[in-house]
């Protein structure tokens, strides 16, 4: 992915730099399945009845790559950071992806007479204040917050994607980091129209916890659609933008975070009923289906019955 004139966004709230594993004065919360804490699912689920979203799609979206094991103590920032574009080598790449993103979906909405506002990036190490989503954690993996329109990610996650998950090899991971961002973002846009706040609604008339799921893995899959719609749109408006070997790095981290892949790593047993964001191959379909049409119309995973 070349990313050198990509236009650096300032909506950036880094605090990267406060964070820090913590001796005395941390906290650990047991795991649940899945790997969240069971304090964290406790918080997501209060947060999401409290603002009318369904807690699955908080707790969902934060177990993108958990994978069990024992929770560090951590010890939290103050939800306080530096505001603008970062200056470190990572943290450009953030801001520009998210400048790029900005763009073309502010193109998109104008072109059918809708108003675009961006989504928020805080980027944290270990844990910091969530706002109105409670606690972020790093073993969460990426989240979006629709009540406070922002994306908590801690850029060490890019690093477990490619040695912990496989889902990338060498510089095509630079593109990896920017699918990743894209789906998150896909969120806020599903937020944007209304998306979100329906799902919420229809799982909460679900006649089973397997119905619910089955919404939510609609509403990943149209997330994963949105990230390959931008794709789409930046290769056309930079034609340096894509690299050999990109499109198949987010094919094979697609694969990697597939639920019937984590499930298998984590018990052997793939539970279709559980599902939450879809599977390996519905994932690669679905970002494939965005980006090879770039169409806002084509995501619609919702009215259809082949996912």
């Amino acid at each position: 992915m070349r990313d050198d004139d990509f236009r650096q966004s300032d909506n950036i709230d880094d605090r990267r730099a406060e964070g820090g594993f913590g001796g005395g004065g941390g906290f650990g919360f047991p795991r649940g399945r899945g790997g969240l804490g069971i304090g964290t699912i406790i918080i997501l689920g209060i947060v999401g009845y409290a603002f009318g979203i369904d807690p699955r799609l908080l707790i969902g979206g934060a177990e993108i790559l958990t994978g069990g094991g024992q929770s560090p103590s951590y010890q939290t920032d103050g939800g306080r950071g530096k505001s603008g574009a970062p200056t470190d080598e990572m943290g450009k790449m953030i801001s520009g992806v998210l400048g790029e993103i900005d763009d073309r979906w502010d193109e998109i909405f104008q072109a059918s007479g809708q108003r675009y506002s961006g989504p928020r990036i805080v980027l944290f190490r270990n844990a910091t204040n969530g706002g109105r989503c409670g606690m972020a954690q790093s073993a969460m993996g990426p989240f979006y917050c629709p009540p406070d329109k922002q994306i908590f990610l801690d850029t060490n996650f890019f690093k477990q994607v490619e040695t912990r998950f496989r889902g990338c090899s060498g510089s095509a991971c630079r593109f990896t980091a920017a699918y990743i961002i894209a789906h998150e973002a896909g969120h806020h846009i599903q937020n944007l129209l209304g998306i979100l706040p329906k799902v919420t609604r229809l799982q909460q008339q679900a006649g089973s916890k397997a119905e619910a799921n089955a919404l939510q893995v609609r509403v990943e899959l149209q997330a994963d659609c949105l990230s390959g719609v931008w794709v789409n749109r930046e290769a056309k408006k930079r034609p340096g933008f894509l690299e050999p070997g990109d499109i198949e790095a987010a094919l094979t981290t697609a694969t990697a975070i597939g639920d019937d892949t984590l499930q298998r790593r984590a018990t052997g047993q793939v539970v279709p009923d559980s599902f939450t964001h879809g599977s390996a191959a519905q994932r690669k379909r679905w970002f494939m289906i965005g980006y090879q049409q770039g169409t806002l119309q084509a995501c619609n995973t919702f009215a259809t019955d082949d996912l």
